[in-house]
């Protein structure tokens, strides 16, 4: 700034010699003279007020390239040095540089000021909320809406032995194998309220429709023949009623840490007690196969559960954690039993399931974000008791299932966010894969 006041001064001293000198000989300067004055002394002040204009935007050019790389706060201009840019508008009465207006306008390109600076560092801070969003809850955000659709798709083949063996080797009887599809399309409606900065209330509503298709093969007696049914189910699931409380805020070395609690009630349609299709019986008026009538929608009885997750920001990535407990409670039922021509009253008690999971996720830019973890369920033995009689677990009711995710986020626009989620199944008791897209939107 120094230099460009030194310019102008040898401008002025420039053309002060050819007036000293009319002076001398005792002329009169012309109005000429006075308007050559003037013109040199206004193309001098403007081209002061480009060169500051010029610094001012290489300065929050390069603030704005330094936000959106590292994420770091830009400094704003020292106070001396933006009023002598302002006196230098002031003084030139030019309109701003295109750039300048465009910057102004929300258009593409570099920032122009620290407001623009600032601006580049939130929406990069945005992306990292997105990606964390879908680990921990959010407790800056005050209300959010969420609609999530979730396709999944599920494959088993059991092989059945109806006989005995013979000496250990010979297998008498019939042998069959036993194939069941699954195709399921969950709508999911969820509100995120941030009670305050360390509490959050959430409500998740779904809507389920659900294909089966059961095949078996040996169908009236004849190892070539197969028998196929498909049944179908629709209605709203089990309703989950959860809160999140943030433990520790995430500080130097030390992650973000929140305690999650939630209760999901039993709306849906529950597996026990359904009619059946009876599709085959053999000569003695025994059922070869029969398949429920329609799909269930929840699993019937009250759960609760209680996790922690760990969510640490490394710029430009972000390691998430978490490990939670589901407890089912027992409940009772008019009837247990899978035999059509039966009735038996009776408990089920879901076996106790835990549940881990970790991953990262990168930020790559304001807007768009990538995750990949993988997460397990194991799930213990469930329990029937008929009426009058005593527990006993059901063999191969027990789970292991473990998915690989990878997941995308992008920032539709200020308020609207657009997630994808692809899971991949690693264990036969996990669907072979899913597909989750959400639409998170703050209010």
């Amino acid at each position: 700034m120094n230099r460009l006041a030194m310019a102008a001064l040898v401008g002025l001293a420039v053309v002060s010699p050819a007036v000293a000198a009319q002076d001398a000989a005792g002329g009169t300067p012309s109005d000429e003279d006075v308007k050559a004055l003037v013109a040199q002394l206004e193309a001098l002040k403007a081209s002061y007020a480009q060169e500051v204009r010029r610094l001012r935007e290489l300065d929050m050019q390069v603030q704005a390239v330094q936000a959106r790389v590292s994420g770091k706060t830009a400094q704003p201009l020292p106070a001396t040095a933006q009023a002598q840019a302002a006196a230098a508008n002031a003084a030139a009465e030019v309109p701003a540089p295109p750039a300048q207006q465009t910057a102004a306008s929300g258009g593409e390109g570099y920032a122009s000021s620290a407001a623009e600076a600032q601006q580049a560092k939130e929406a990069v801070r945005r992306s990292v909320d997105d990606a964390k969003q879908q680990q921990s809850a959010l407790f800056n955000r005050r209300l959010t809406l969420e609609n999530s659709l979730t396709y999944a798709r599920y494959d088993r083949k059991q092989l059945t032995l109806n006989g005995f063996l013979a000496l250990d080797a010979i297998f008498l009887g019939n042998i069959a194998i036993e194939n069941v599809e699954s195709d399921s399309l969950t709508y999911n409606f969820a509100a995120r309220w941030g009670v305050n900065p360390w509490l959050t209330l959430n409500l998740d509503v779904p809507y389920i429709a659900r294909k089966t298709i059961y095949q078996k093969g040996g169908a009236g007696g004849s190892a070539a023949a197969i028998a196929q049914e498909e049944t179908n189910g629709t209605g709203i699931g089990d309703v989950t009623v959860s809160a999140n409380y943030k433990l520790f805020g995430e500080r130097g070395w030390r992650p973000e840490t929140v305690l999650t609690g939630g209760v999901t009630a039993p709306t849906g349609r529950e597996p026990y007690g359904m009619d059946w299709k009876i599709i085959e019986r053999d000569d003695d008026d025994f059922i070869r196969f029969a398949v429920p009538a329609e799909q269930p929608t929840g699993n019937g009885v009250w759960q609760a559960n209680v996790g922690l997750s760990a969510v640490k920001t490394a710029d430009p990535a972000i390691l998430f954690a978490n490990v939670g407990y589901i407890h089912s409670f027992a409940r009772s039922f008019d009837d247990l039993d899978s035999n059509p021509d039966t009735v038996n009253p009776g408990d089920v008690r879901l076996g106790k399931s835990f549940y881990f999971g970790a991953g990262i996720a990168f930020a790559f830019n304001e807007r768009t974000s990538l995750s990949i973890s993988f997460s397990d369920k194991l799930s213990a033995r469930a329990s029937t008791r008929y009426k009058g009689g005593k527990w006993v677990k059901m063999i191969g009711s027990d789970a292991n299932a473990g998915t690989l995710n990878l997941g995308v986020t992008y920032a539709l626009t200020s308020k609207a966010t657009f997630v994808s989620m692809l899971g991949v199944g690693l264990t036969p008791d996990a669907p072979d894969f899913s597909l989750a897209f959400k639409v998170p939107y703050m209010l």
